[in-house]
């Protein structure tokens, strides 16, 4: 027991300064004033104490007391987090709309998990079994998908000297004993984890499988690997939390972890609204029951936003540690910079670039290196994907959360505001965008069906790339004083933009699109784009060309089939052959 609390000596916003805190800790999760508002000590000097605070502080004065907790700032990690939806740290947003209404009272209370839900466990450890950190010793059926495992916390282990039998049981019900050194440890179906400490790993593992989308432009030509890092730059309008909520759907992640990090309140409502509703192309469970929500909204205080992707990475490795594929999703990283910016302010540090903090850097650094696939303690295999959303003001990709973040991705897509303004989805840029995940993913690729993954993408950006060039003479003089071989160049990237990049995500078949079926279609595309360079090169003009039948069936092929035979696709590839022979041999269309 502390002789006298500390307490306060100073209020701006969101930052508390406090005396006699000589028995404080540096991260220690504290309660401020009469109502126990939460709080962290980020800073120790002397006797006093800096501590950063996640509610509305108005009302504090010097004076106040401040309650230390001992423990750093936590989450609860165990059954019942997935289908849920959690503020910045981790209070259930629906138990307390339940008892506060629409707007939470400060220094309201809460647990993250309901200790009166009873779940049914199974024991998969024996009795005198040696247990080691993040072993599994038994499991819990959280959803229809999912089975939670249950965990040796990695602080403890020893043996085995009793565990419960299966039936049901809820969380603070003891499941198991380990005895170490003399040492009785209790295992309960939760366990508090601080979440700035990365939980721990048995190894990490090189990315070689890519995290499928069903998005054509991500998938084929700017991949992401399980366990790989992504950001999706973009200026207001361009389509981030679209992307975002699409690759939420449609990813073949095992859990979602989705942060609102300081976006609009209605985005969220948007997930909340539509993952019950929507049905996994895999499990045709509802897209909620792989899903946790964390949300920090644009109206709730800004402190929190800093602590809300900690928490959302957190649960993301625990679930990494049970042997799942995790993406966890943060809209925005911009807003949570906005938070060190507003805290760093407030402690009247000397300001870096645009007024962010100078260890900004290294704060995303920290964030994104939390990503990767591991072996776990336990020898599975499990990973985390992050894909951070970042909000440029005015889409200027120079300003410092931007060229930051590009250090520390291996994946980059940029969204563009000339293709969202021209209603094209998804609006990532070909030319700007890249991929450090080719080479890793290319085997999985190959291996759907036999082609050259690299050589294909390759050949399809380097027309892209050739079109942007000549649309800048296209400009001047106009498409029709093109010769001949440039414009088959127009008209080769105008099939690749139109037809493979562009995706309708409300058209029930071209929402999510199989990796079979993106192959073919790029097979189709190239084949048709490689006759015609060979029918030009003979003097056929090119609008020709445009006129053969077969285009038709190629424009309307995303939309028409859906991919589960590739027959219809197969005939397209016959057809394109049958009419440019057909036009070479006689020099007409038939």
């Amino acid at each position: 027991m502390r002789e006298a609390n500390p307490t306060i000596i100073y209020v701006s916003g969101p930052v508390v300064k406090a005396k006699r805190a000589q028995e404080l800790s540096m991260n220690e999760m504290v309660e401020i004033g009469q109502e126990r508002l939460v709080g962290e000590v980020i800073e120790l000097w002397e006797d006093q104490a800096t501590i950063q605070v996640y509610e509305d502080t108005t009302g504090l004065k010097p004076g106040d007391p401040i309650f230390g907790q001992g423990i750093p700032l936590f989450v609860e990690l165990g059954p019942g987090l997935i289908g849920h939806i959690f503020d910045g740290i981790q209070r259930p947003l629906t138990s307390l709309y339940e008892t506060s209404g629409a707007f939470i009272h400060r220094g309201k209370a809460a647990v993250a998990l309901s200790r009166e839900k009873v779940w049914p466990f199974k024991p998969l450890a024996k009795v005198g079994q040696k247990v080691l950190p993040g072993e599994i010793i038994g499991e819990v059926k959280e959803t229809d998908w999912i089975t939670h495992q249950v965990m040796v916390p990695p602080s403890l282990q020893g043996s085995l000297i009793w565990i419960a039998p299966e039936g049901l049981y809820s969380l603070e019900d003891r499941l198991a004993l380990i005895e170490h050194n003399g040492r009785q440890d209790e295992i309960r179906l939760y366990q508090r984890w601080p979440v700035r400490q990365p939980r721990p790993i048995k190894r990490r593992l090189r990315p070689e499988e890519p995290l499928f989308t069903g998005q054509r432009v991500i998938d084929f030509f700017f991949p992401l690997a399980k366990g790989g890092t992504a950001a999706i730059p973009g200026g207001f309008g361009t389509g981030k939390t679209v992307t975002q909520h699409q690759l939420s759907k449609w990813a073949d992640a095992d859990i979602i972890v989705y942060i609102g990090c300081g976006e609009r309140g209605n985005e969220m409502t948007g997930v909340l609204t539509d993952f019950p509703r929507l049905l996994d192309p895999r499990t045709k469970q509802p897209l909620i029951q792989r899903t946790i929500l964390i949300a920090n909204t644009s109206d709730m205080p800004v402190a929190a936003r800093e602590a809300s992707i900690y928490t959302g990475v957190t649960i993301a490795e625990y679930y990494r540690d049970m042997g799942y594929h995790v993406a966890l999703m943060a809209d925005s990283t911009s807003r949570w910079a906005e938070a060190l910016r507003e805290i760093s302010g407030r402690l009247e540090e000397m300001p870096a670039e645009e007024g962010f903090p100078a260890y900004l850097a290294s704060r995303l650094a920290e964030f994104y290196e939390r990503a990767g696939p591991a072996e776990t303690l336990a020898g599975k295999k499990g990973s985390v994907s992050i894909i951070g959303a970042v909000s440029p003001p005015g889409g200027d990709f120079s300003e410092p959360v931007t060229q930051h973040t590009k250090r520390f991705v291996a994946t980059f897509w940029a969204l563009d505001k000339e293709l969202a303004s021209a209603r094209y989805f998804p609006a990532i840029n070909y030319l700007t965008s890249y991929s450090g995940y080719v080479a890793s993913v290319a085997r999985w690729w190959e291996d759907k069906r036999k082609f050259d993954f690299l050589a294909a993408r390759e050949e399809a950006l380097s027309i892209l790339k050739e079109d942007a060039r000549l649309q800048n003479i296209v400009k001047l003089i106009g498409e029709d004083a093109l010769p001949d071989d440039q414009k088959v160049i127009i008209q080769a990237a105008r099939l690749i933009k139109e037809d493979f990049l562009q995706q309708s995500a409300f058209d029930p078949i071209d929402t999510y699109c199989p990796a079979e079926k993106q192959i073919i279609m790029l097979e189709i595309i190239l084949r048709f784009i490689r006759r015609m360079k060979e029918a030009v090169a003979k003097r056929i003009p090119v609008y020709r060309l445009m006129k053969l039948p077969v285009l038709e069936e190629i424009h309307r092929m995303k939309f028409t089939y859906s991919g589960d035979d590739l027959g219809p696709f197969e005939e397209i590839l016959h057809k394109i052959d049958h009419d440019f022979d057909d036009l070479l041999a006689t020099g007409e269309i038939t």
